[in-house]
């Protein structure tokens, strides 16, 4: 049986990653190990797999049949493995997540320690990062995101709950200043303000408000910032220095506004919230170290995100 299975999954690897030096970034090896391994392979089906030039390759019509019993043997294998992991008692094994920075360091990473210490054999890999990345690619198995989910059918979902955005400004600030009462006053009274912008992936996001009523779209404030950057708690920190107004997670604002670094400058009637949800690469039995962290997260972040402090 051994036979058989050396050399395959490096050989699917190179078919997926385009190349041979891709896969042996994906896999962790020299360019030298892979090409020997397939080249072992192929000698031992008696069998090209690839047609090579000194430029590029592709698949011979042998190995693109041998690639796809392959890819069907190998999933096969990953699925009886999650079956047997998903019937454990116990969670086990290292879970690979990325996230957003702030609600990551903030809200998640203390979830993860607390399921840590209950969980002794699970373990976690986390990257904080805003950039939405490639999780069937880079090989994650949960990925938390904020905001409209792309569609997939290679992707499942479940909700976490809602960030609730507000608008905050410093107390000596809205001292010199109009306050807006509501969303029309903002509109009016844009020339009279000076404003903190979040940037993402190199795009000045608009503050997002709701509609008028349930059926109507959420509308779109352009902003003029004075201050812009990527980071959300550097944004609040600019707008309790009194730099303009910001837009923020209610939640994130919560502890500035009970120390009175912070004030709500107006209550929505329908506050405008950004989902958030755990997205995973869909498969037929989901392993239960990746199940225990959504379940956690489902469970808890919905509460950690409604702290809210008015002032």
């Amino acid at each position: 049986m051994n036979e058989h299975l050396n050399g395959v999954e490096v050989f699917v690897a190179v078919v997926e990653a385009g190349n041979f030096a891709a896969a042996a970034d994906k896999l962790k090896l020299t360019r030298s190990a892979v090409g020997k391994s397939v080249a072992r392979l192929e000698a031992r089906l008696d069998t090209r797999l690839f047609h090579r030039t000194t430029r590029s390759h592709h698949l011979t019509e042998q190995g693109q049949a041998y690639y796809e019993r392959c890819r069907r043997a190998l999933d096969e294998l990953v699925a009886a493995g999650e079956e047997l992991d998903a019937g454990r008692q116990e969670p086990l094994g290292r879970v690979r997540l990325t996230m957003p920075i702030i609600i990551g360091r903030q809200l998640i990473a203390p979830l993860l320690l607390e399921l840590g210490e209950r969980h002794s054999r699970l373990a976690f890999d986390v990257t904080y990062s805003d950039r939405r990345v490639d999780l069937v690619e880079e090989g994650i198995d949960l990925a938390i995101r904020s905001g409209v989910l792309d569609d997939s059918t290679a992707l499942a979902a479940r909700p976490l709950g809602q960030q609730l955005m507000a608008v905050y400004a410093s107390p000596a600030y809205l001292a010199g200043r109009p306050r807006p009462a509501c969303y029309g006053d903002l509109v009016a009274q844009r020339d009279a303000h000076h404003f903190v912008g979040y940037a993402r992936q190199g795009w000045r996001q608009p503050w997002r408000f709701a509609g008028a009523d349930s059926a109507a779209a959420p509308v779109d404030f352009e902003v003029q910032s004075r201050f812009v950057c990527n980071a959300l708690d550097v944004v609040m920190d600019c707008a309790a220095a009194g730099w303009g107004l910001a837009r923020v997670p209610v939640w994130m604002a919560a502890r500035d506004v009970a120390a009175g670094r912070l004030v709500r400058v107006f209550e929505e009637p329908k506050p405008f919230g950004y989902e958030l949800n755990a997205i995973w690469p869909r498969m037929r039995t989901l392993p239960m170290k990746v199940r225990v962290v959504i379940d956690l997260l489902a469970q808890r972040l919905p509460e950690l995100m409604a702290v809210e402090v008015t002032g």
